[in-house]
């Protein structure tokens, strides 16, 4: 909890745009009291969570790493709290890909960033990966655990938010789709970063992102909290890593019920380590 209080500090006052000493001063205390909460080198005495929680305008379940909500991250909460999956059962087409670049010929760990309902993580499980999967949504983490069980696989589904999560467990597989533009501009390289750094060698990640592009109408679906990327911008996080595949694409989508076009880019990327 240490580490995870320590960065969410770090991360919601700058969010607030509050230096070190700004935030002290709210509080009382010294700026290096601050400091060392966020290299995670003490605590906040517990009388002080109240005004911090306050002062960084989120819960103090939030603040110490539960991933309650103060507000509707995703418009699909109420979507997938129905007996059908929004979604379906089929896996994406990139899961294939994964099979296809690192087939589970040995014990493989693979993280499913934002999975949804499952399907993906599911996909992975009935293959042969170990697989952790995290959403922000309760129903999709319901449902999540619903078709592994179905199905008869174990997968270790947690509830966690994007923007503020980070790993601190190094995995062999790093897979999302259709969820990374929830993640604000300002916070991209710090969550690849940490991704990449927690990312075994030889490890793979599989990610796709929504692009912008003048000639594409808005999508019908109003997501107050997403924030597309331009194109180039996923290569540009790689360009240390061995790219198996960077395209881009423009789909029909009818998910809202109202038929309209995405710009998708696509990243399969290789750690690989250098031998001199």
């Amino acid at each position: 909890m240490r580490e995870q209080l320590a960065r969410n500090i770090s991360f919601y006052r700058k969010e607030k745009g509050l230096t070190q000493e700004d935030l002290a001063r709210t509080l009382g205390i010294s700026f290096q009291a601050v400091s060392k909460w966020e290299n995670a080198q003490s605590l906040p005495d517990i009388s002080l969570l109240p005004m911090l929680s306050s002062t960084l305008e989120i819960s103090i379940d939030k603040l110490l790493g539960y991933a309650t909500q103060d507000k509707q991250i995703s418009i699909y909460e109420e979507a997938y709290q129905t007996q059908d999956y929004y979604w379906g059962t089929e896996p994406n087409s990139a899961c294939y890909q994964v099979l296809r670049l690192m087939p589970p010929t040995r014990r493989l760990k693979l993280l499913d960033i934002g999975c949804g309902e499952g399907k993906d993580a599911v996909f992975f499980a009935r293959n042969g990966y170990e697989v952790s999967a995290f959403d922000v949504s309760d129903a999709g983490i319901a449902k999540t655990k619903a078709l592994a069980e179905k199905v008869g696989v174990p997968i270790h589904v947690f509830k966690a938010d994007l923007s503020d999560y980070r790993l601190e467990t190094h995995y062999d597989i790093i897979f999302s789709s259709g969820v990374l533009h929830y993640l604000k501009p300002e916070y991209r390289r710090d969550v690849f970063d940490n991704y990449k750094k927690f990312t075994n060698p030889g490890g793979l990640h599989v990610l796709n992102v929504f692009v912008h592009k003048p000639f594409i109408a808005p999508p019908p679906e109003k997501e107050p909290n997403a924030f597309k990327w331009h194109s180039g911008e996923l290569l540009g996080h790689y360009r240390d890593w061995l790219i198996e595949d960077s395209s881009e694409i423009v789909f029909d989508c009818d998910s809202s019920g109202i038929s309209h076009q995405h710009a998708m880019a696509k990243m399969m990327a290789k750690k690989v380590n250098a031998s001199f």
